[in-house]
């Protein structure tokens, strides 16, 4: 299969403006962090109410400052769930905290929030959620069992940008939340990320944690007052950044028709766990469904290979985090998180982004029921 007749199953969107604007900013001679970050930043902030937001070099580093943030590191405990992308539960171990894994819902993929009023105890810090497609983590009882507990909530928003929850903007309101700005999400600088806090004093912290560390003195020197990284957008990102978010609508609006259209022609296969339906003011980042493979005789990689032989590209969203080397060295074992167990053996996410057209997901649907037969 050529690489011209595969349909990937992620994919970017750039327009000739703004590959004009990214040569614009590299003829500029200004091409770290300057007034296009700013800008976009500013954007950003207008688009979560007017919330303070500050851009990284990716959703990973956004994670780790949100961490930092709120003095988290060394004995104390970070509530998320065994369903989600590494990041959450790497950047947990990175600041010297301990994750606690928790179950999620099989079909919405979002946080178990019994399970994490279970798991709270004296060490407990923060919980970090993941919100899924199609239905976000119920963010009523979220920050309601945060405040009964005095709890810091990192929201790990990557895959949701744009979903609402009761006519708010997901980022809007809340306590810290991250996202991605990664080529396979809602909308690109490459790489990237932002984080959304509280108040400017907060947003004075993550400057300072993303950039070495530094402040700057009445005298024009610099000191060190905390052993920051280093995670500053460059302004060609941050310029790609300001046309795609403009744009975010229009991306926004094709890939919700597209998922309609996977629900309207998704073969009709017994046992098969498609994403929740119907939820009002939801973004579609990706489209994943359970497939019963030990059912239907084949593997996921058998039916992955089978997929791209036929010209559809497919990837695995996600692996369970408490069975990795990690989650394993922790003291993780199998049959803790059955739900999420279950994603990490039968997930495959279909091909889903704005180039998309409602014929290639015709295609895709064809071709799954043809693998399946």
């Amino acid at each position: 299969m050529t690489k011209t007749n595969l349909l990937n199953f992620a994919q970017p969107q750039l327009d000739e403006a703004t590959i004009a604007a990214v040569v614009d900013v590299l003829r500029s001679n200004w091409i770290a962090s300057g007034p296009n970050v700013q800008a976009f930043e500013q954007a950003l902030s207008d688009s979560f109410g007017g919330r303070p937001t500050r851009v990284l070099t990716s959703a990973t580093g956004a994670m780790e400052v949100a961490l930092e943030l709120c003095g988290i590191g060394a004995g104390d405990e970070v509530i998320t769930s065994a369903q989600s992308f590494f990041s959450t539960m790497n950047m947990i171990v990175k600041v010297g905290a301990k994750p606690v894994f928790v179950d999620c819902d099989l079909e919405t993929r979002n946080i178990d929030l019994a399970q994490v009023e279970a798991a709270i105890t004296p060490r407990t810090k923060a919980i970090m959620p993941t919100h899924f497609p199609g239905a976000l983590v119920d963010m009523d009882a979220l920050f309601a069992l945060a405040k009964k507990h005095g709890l810091r909530v990192i929201e790990d928003a990557a895959l949701v940008q744009g979903s609402q929850w009761k006519g708010q903007a997901v980022g809007s309101f809340g306590d810290i939340a991250t996202f991605s700005f990664h080529p396979n999400k809602n909308m690109t600088t490459i790489e990237g990320g932002a984080i959304v806090v509280n108040d400017e004093a907060e947003a004075k912290q993550v400057e300072v944690l993303r950039f070495h560390g530094i402040v700057r003195l009445p005298d024009e020197t610099r000191d060190v007052v905390v052993a920051g990284g280093k995670f500053n957008m460059s302004d060609v990102s941050a310029v790609i950044g300001l046309h795609q978010l403009q744009q975010l609508p229009q991306f926004l609006a094709k890939r919700s028709v597209l998922a309609a259209r996977y629900f309207e022609r998704f073969p009709k296969i017994p046992g098969v766990v498609l994403p929740p339906q119907g939820v009002p003011d939801q973004s579609w980042n990706m489209f994943c469904a359970l497939i019963p493979f030990e059912r239907l005789g084949q593997t996921r990689q058998q039916f992955r290979a089978a997929l791209r032989a036929q010209g559809v590209a497919t990837g695995v969203s996600y692996e369970a985090c408490h069975l990795t080397s990690i989650g394993r060295g922790l003291g993780c074992r199998e049959g803790q998180f059955p739900h999420a167990e279950r994603i990490s053996r039968e997930t495959v996410s279909l091909p889903l982004h704005a180039r998309m057209t409602e014929e290639d997901v015709d295609r895709v649907c064809a071709v799954v029921l043809n693998t399946c037969q």
